[in-house]
Parts: structure tokens; sequence; C-alpha cells
């Protein structure tokens, strides 16, 4: 969303500056922290003679609860892709994650969170979706019962000065993986992030399942769309079991730098004006906001009920589920309200700079209706903007510090 996104990345640790008085407890904090994590990753993932790759990759995927399952995760180390691949670990099901630690915004973070993941038993592989070659060896190596497609080119401002990036990454490496799942046997079912740019500018409002996507208002718009046809032809051709997740506003800790509540943050916390863009007509922007958590249990929920591929080889032995649902929040709130919940979470006022948006940009208000997701998924969203936005705060400020500032009522 060009209106929501800033170009400005967070600063490394290096680059914080933290009160003279905390720095003791962080210090503490950041010692305990490492050494926590290099204790745990020699003990699980430092190959030693009896451990190789393939068994690295065997034990992270390995099932340790009754009918479990075995996830491939890509995206693993995007924010939604590390809070899934946890979730998932955590209650017991087999899970490798994928990840080729692109540019688009700092690597440091994706490389974080994939030390969280290792902390918690995940094992990441770092390559690219569209070598055809690793995806051969990894499903020769386990035999993945699901498989989670999270690896996307995002953003909207991005695609202006490199549009190709969008197409490799939504669109080919989509292909690339979709060829593998249908060759392999038994194949099997596949969640993937669509998107809720799909819906692009039509007046129509909540935005449902039922609705025409044409014409997609933004390249990236265009990829996801691309990326339902796709998939829709997959599933009828080959029998492959495929569930596509339209995300609206995603939010909370271990988020995305690009997104707006956290360049917001950063700015606030720096005493810098930010630009809040409004649509036509001056109305204020509003975007269905939705937590972390909840989106965690709505993906979750789709592998759970996915239901099987019935491909073998590549060969269809009759219907498989496709399936399409909104994972949103289904409460618009407006920009100026996000704005000033994380002021008053900051305890920092900002200076507006308030701008009309062009008329290339995204959607001036997002509003969708989740009521599928209710009825075919269990999916319930429970945090409200006010919650979320106080625990991404204190994650912030936890991870990044405050920065000194001299005057903080800028």
């Amino acid at each position: 969303m060009p209106p929501l996104e800033d170009p400005l990345l967070p600063p490394t640790f290096h680059q914080c500056r933290f009160k003279i008085n905390n720095s003791r407890r962080r210090f503490t904090m950041l010692f305990l922290w490492v050494f926590f994590f290099t204790a745990s990753f020699l003990t699980f993932f430092t190959p030693n003679r009896s451990t190789s790759w393939h068994q690295t990759l065997r034990s992270s995927a390995r099932i340790r609860r009754h009918n479990g399952i075995s996830v491939l995760v890509t995206g693993a180390a995007g924010f939604i892709g590390s809070h899934v691949s946890i979730a998932l670990k955590n209650r017991g099901d087999g899970v490798v994650g994928l990840d080729n630690f692109d540019q688009y915004y700092s690597p440091s973070l994706k490389k974080t969170r994939r030390d969280l993941l290792h902390l918690h038993g995940v094992f990441i592989v770092d390559g690219d979706i569209n070598d055809h070659r690793l995806l051969t060896l990894l499903f020769s190596t386990v035999e993945f019962t699901h498989v989670m497609h999270l690896a996307a080119q995002v953003g909207v401002q991005y695609a202006v000065e490199n549009p190709y990036a969008y197409v490799r990454s939504n669109i080919a490496s989509l292909v690339t993986l979709l060829e593998q799942c249908k060759l392999a046997d038994p194949q099997p079912a596949i969640v993937w992030a669509s998107s809720g740019s799909v819906y692009g500018t039509q007046n129509k409002t909540p935005f449902s399942e039922m609705d025409r996507v044409d014409p997609p208002t933004t390249i990236y718009a265009s990829t996801k769309k691309t990326g339902e046809e796709i998939t829709h032809t997959y599933n009828r051709l080959y029998g492959l079991s495929i569930t596509g997740l339209r995300f609206f506003t995603v939010y909370g800790p271990w988020g995305r730098p690009d997104m707006a509540y956290f360049s917001f943050t950063k700015r606030i916390l720096q005493g810098k004006p930010i630009t809040v863009y409004r649509g036509k007509n001056h109305v204020d922007l509003a975007r269905d906001f939705i937590y972390i958590d909840d989106i965690v249990k709505g993906c979750v929920a789709s592998l759970d009920t996915s239901g099987k591929s019935i491909g073998s080889g590549g060969l269809k032995n009759g219907s498989a589920p496709y399936r399409i649902f909104n994972l949103g929040n289904g409460s618009p709130v407006s920009v100026p309200a996000l704005v000033t919940i994380l002021e008053e979470n900051l305890k920092m006022k900002v200076m507006k700079d308030v701008v009309d948006m062009c008329g290339n940009g995204d959607d001036s208000f997002a509003y969708v209706n989740i009521s599928l997701a209710e009825r075919e998924l269990g999916y319930k969203p429970t945090t409200d903007l006010q919650t979320g936005l106080r625990e991404f705060v204190k994650w912030y400020l936890w991870y990044y510090g405050k920065p000194c500032v001299q005057d903080r009522n800028v």
C-alpha cells in the first residue's frame, strides 16, 4: 500500500542509542539471549560426525504428535512465516523452512527471526524457490504432507522500480513450487498467501470472496490475482488441494519495517514528522488491521482443514478442494486513529504532514467480510488494535531500544 509504506528501514543494533541507566539491564538480557541461543544451536543444528544436512532436515520435519503434519513453510524467515512455523512446531508438527533472505528490507531482521526459529527447533534452508533442484532435494528427503507457501515479493511502491522481482517471486516461483508438488507422491496439500489487494478499488464493501477482482490496480495485486488463476488451474488439472488466503493489513511483533505502523513508530521515537495520506475528497484512509496471532490461527486452521490432494506423480485421480478465504479483522480503522494509538503507547506526540493520495495508489477504504472463514475455519479474531499495537510497541522498544531525542513533544 503506497500511502502506508515508508522507505526508511529500522536501525541496526549498533545504531540504536540506549539510555545510560538501561544499558546494564539490556547488556545482561543480550548476554543471556546469546548464551541460550549458542547453546541451543550447538545442541541441535551444528553438524558433527553423526549429523548431516539431510539428518538435520529430517529431524526438523519429524512429527511429534498424534495425527500431526509435516509442513514446508516458504518465506519462513518472514513476518508471518516465522510466527506460523513456531506455532506449528510448538504443537508437535514437523516444520522445515525455506527462505532466500532477499534485500527488500534489512536481512538482519530476517536472520534474527531465523535464530529465533532455531531456538524452537525449526531448520531453515537458505535457498530460492525457483531452484527446482533444491526443491527436488527437499521433497526427496522429506515426505511433506502440507506446504505453507508464504514467500512473496511484497509492497506496492517497489514494483515501480523493479517489476521483474514480482513476476519472479510471485508467479514464477509459485509455478516452480506447484510443479514440484504435482510430481510428489503422495502430493501435499497447499495453503498459500494471496492478498486482499486483489479487490482493488471496487465500490462494494465489505469485500467478499464471491466478488469479482478485476481489474487489479497495482502490479503486486496483478501478480496475486494471477497466482489465484494459476493455482485454480493446477487444482483442476492435477488434483492438488489448494487454499488461498487473502491477507489484509497484518501487524504485530517481528513485523515488516516497510509497513506504516512500523515506520510511524520509528519516526515518532526519533522526533520526526510523519506523512499521513488521505483519499479522495479528503477522506481518511482506513485499513482492516489484523494482529499476527489471529492470522496464525487462520493459517493453521487452513492447514488442518485443507483436505487431501488426490493426484500421484502428476496424475489426477478425482477432484480436490479449492478454497479462497479472506483473513482480516472485519473492523476497519482509520490511519489517523492508528497514529493516535501509537502516540498514546509511546507517550509522545508527532507532527503530521497530511497529503492527498495520488490516483494510482491503493484503495482508500478496506473493509472485509470474514464470514466464510468463520464458518469453514472457525476463524475468529480476538485482538483489537489497541491491544495489538501495545504488544508491538513493547517488542519494538525491547528489540531496538528507545533513541534519545531532545524534544519528546515534537
